[in-house]
């Protein structure tokens, strides 16, 4: 796999803070464009892993740091709240940027437009939306970041190209060069805010998406909570960059909003409809109408004829683990929505179901599940997986749904594809829609929905749930 090359680190000494794919690859490509690495992983079989593939391993908490010119760290590994870590505290102490492999890719690649997409939820599904739709209008695009595709393994591109990166706010706070041509916050509800030392923290990180903009440059705005309704405001105010409001829950007298399953275009205050949004099976839900307003302003940004964008939209394919229909047997459906590891996440998909058996649990985030309250009459059963199932199980006791403790996610499964086979309910639907993060039981909310399509498929060949 060739490595993108970073031509600014030549002869120059970098440190590597975590060697997780993205931290592997970027030592790799820094490695292979003439730089002096050190690389650190706190976890030894990962570091092993690394030297392996000639990746130089080198304690950063006893190395000399005078000479180091950077520190390319992971996005998961604390920098600043709830503490950093003593590398990291140690590098600042010596005066030395952190910074992301998204970051190194910036400095690497000038050329080519850039497209940032950010949100508590809807920027995997947005980011690779807006990957088909610029694909299938033959425009040369690459798609990374936070999305699971590392950032310097992505093909070099010219000034013909463009890089579209789903951004976290992990990764926002430590990439500092790229101003986006076209940077989208879709929303912002409570997530990491130990990470970030609370909402202010939080919502600033994401708010960098816009940082430097300057007509014209476009920021494409969700305006569906009050907080991402607020920035809009701000930006128009500010009048420094062109602002396109987006929603899925009003109608926009400027902007591109869903309004009963359409979509629409508003200028001036007249709106003109672009095409409907619910004969699209992959795009279920007002969330995804959010996705889809936010795809097309994007790329209407981007110079791409509406025909091609309808019809890009019209054969978007999916996204694993988001609302992900794994199988129908027997009548029921199963969907993976492991993705959704917070409660405003699983919400989503709650609210596009009628009849769930609802699979949820593992390492809970602030809030618990109480938020869900609305959707609760629509859950027949719930199978409570992992560290949160006893508090979990105290909200749905005292909101008195049926409930029962699992101790693994194939345990969950069968009882969930028993007994939602045995019911009279039209639409039923198994649904794994955990409203937590994964890293009890299993490494990541992938691992955890490739789990579950497994046991859903082994189930389907063996007719289990008959």
């Amino acid at each position: 796999m060739a490595l993108i090359d970073i031509p600014a680190f030549r002869n120059r000494i970098v440190a590597v803070l975590g060697l997780g794919k993205s931290g592997r690859i970027a030592a790799e490509a820094l490695q292979e464009s003439g730089a002096q690495v050190r690389a650190w992983d706190d976890n030894e079989a990962t570091r092993n892993a690394a030297a392996a593939r000639g990746v130089p391993i080198v304690d950063l908490a006893a190395t000399a740091w005078d000479d180091v010119v950077a520190l390319v760290i992971s996005p998961g590994i604390p920098h600043t709240y709830p503490a950093p870590h003593p590398v990291a505290a140690l590098a600042r102490r010596h005066g030395i940027e952190l910074i992301s492999d998204i970051e190194l890719l910036a400095r690497a690649q000038r050329q080519p437009r850039w497209i940032g997409i950010t949100g508590t939820n809807g920027k995997s599904t947005t980011t690779a939306l807006v990957g088909h739709v610029l694909r299938g209008a033959d425009v040369r695009v690459q798609v990374g970041g936070n999305i699971g595709v590392s950032a310097l393994s992505l093909e070099k591109l010219g000034a013909d190209g463009i890089y579209v990166l789903e951004m976290s706010s992990y990764q926002l706070e430590i990439t500092a060069s790229i101003t986006f041509d076209i940077a989208v916050l879709l929303n912002v509800t409570p997530d990491h805010l130990d990470r970030h030392g609370g909402m202010a923290g939080y919502i600033a990180a994401k708010r960098r998406i816009f940082e430097r903009q300057k007509s014209p440059q476009v920021a494409v705005v969700g305006v569906d909570d009050e907080i991402t309704a607020g920035i809009c405001a701000e930006l128009q105010r500010k009048g420094d960059q062109i602002v396109v409001p987006i929603s899925a829950s009003r109608r926009l007298s400027s902007g591109i909003f869903a309004a009963d399953g359409t979509l629409f275009e508003a200028q001036g205050g007249d709106a003109r409809a672009v095409c409907a949004l619910t004969s699209i099976a992959t795009l279920p839900g007002r969330h995804n109408w959010q996705n889809a307003a936010a795809a097309f302003a994007v790329c209407r940004a981007a110079g791409v004829e509406e025909q091609a964008i309808v019809r890009g939209l019209a054969t978007y394919p999916g996204l694993a683990h988001r609302q992900e229909l794994i199988a129908e047997h027997h009548g029921v459906a199963f969907v993976n929505d492991s993705k959704a590891t917070n409660a405003d996440a699983a919400s989503k998909a709650l609210g596009c179901y009628d009849a769930i058996w609802w699979i949820l649990g593992g390492r809970a985030k602030e809030g618990g599940i109480e938020p869900l309250a609305e959707f609760f009459p629509r859950i027949r059963k719930a199978y409570l997986i992992g560290e949160a199932a006893r508090d979990f199980a105290t909200t749905l006791q005292r909101a008195g749904v049926a409930h029962v403790h699992s101790a693994t996610l194939e345990e969950a499964v069968r009882a969930a594809s028993r007994d939602a086979a045995g019911a009279k309910d039209r639409h039923r639907v198994v649904l794994l829609s955990p409203a937590c993060a994964s890293f009890d039981q299993f490494p990541s909310f992938e691992a955890r929905g490739a789990s579950f399509r497994a046991l859903v498929q082994d189930l389907v060949r063996t007719g289990a749930a008959a």
